[in-house]
């Protein structure tokens, strides 16, 4: 190697060497948000909230004969068949065994009951089904019907299913409860 050459492969060990060595500054933003975009968004989800539950109002309020009863996740619901004899609901772990037929707030079915068929669910153990419904089950008894209005949040929120039920939907959805399993009796497989 001639000498020129050693100079050149010594000024570039040497530059990779310092630029490894030196402390960079973390880049700052091109742009910083003063959050109206999130309060935009803050906003907007108020305004779709209030609509839906203004038109799940005007269903309870359609038939003052029914009772609805407001959850404390923000669903409401009411019994179509209820079950007095028994005192045992689905617990964390229990598997529950139940058929299901989801509605438009129109009353046009989306999904029947047939389609869908009879499920089998482990509570709080598994993200299976819709968020209202996870929380719904623990309320119902054995043979019991329970018919639930959700809003989106607690549905398919803002995507969907990517087949019949759209983004922001509400949805009413009817429940039996075929029977559920306990957790401390459920058979290792």
């Amino acid at each position: 190697m001639n000498t020129s050459t050693m100079k050149y492969i010594f000024l570039i060990f040497s530059v990779l060497i310092l630029s490894c060595c030196s402390q960079q500054q973390a880049r700052r933003p091109i742009s910083q948000s003063s959050g109206s975009f999130l309060n935009e968004s803050v906003e907007r989800n108020k305004k779709l909230i209030s609509g839906e539950e203004a038109k799940i109002d005007s269903i309870i309020k359609s038939d003052p004969n029914i009772k609805y009863i407001a959850s404390k996740k923000g669903y409401w619901y009411r019994y179509d068949k209820k079950n007095i004899l028994d005192t045992l609901r689905p617990k964390k772990g229990d598997i529950a065994n139940f058929n299901y037929e989801l509605k438009d707030l129109d009353g046009n079915v989306i999904y029947s009951e047939l389609e869908l068929r009879l499920q089998k669910y482990h509570v709080d153990k598994e993200q299976k089904i819709i968020m209202g419904l996870r929380d719904g089950i623990k309320l119902m008894r054995k043979n019991e019907t329970v018919t639930f209005l959700f809003p989106s949040h607690m549905g398919y929120g803002y995507h969907g299913d990517d087949r019949r039920i759209g983004h922001n939907q509400p949805l009413i959805c009817t429940v039996t409860l075929i029977d559920f399993t306990p957790e401390n009796s459920i058979q290792p497989e």
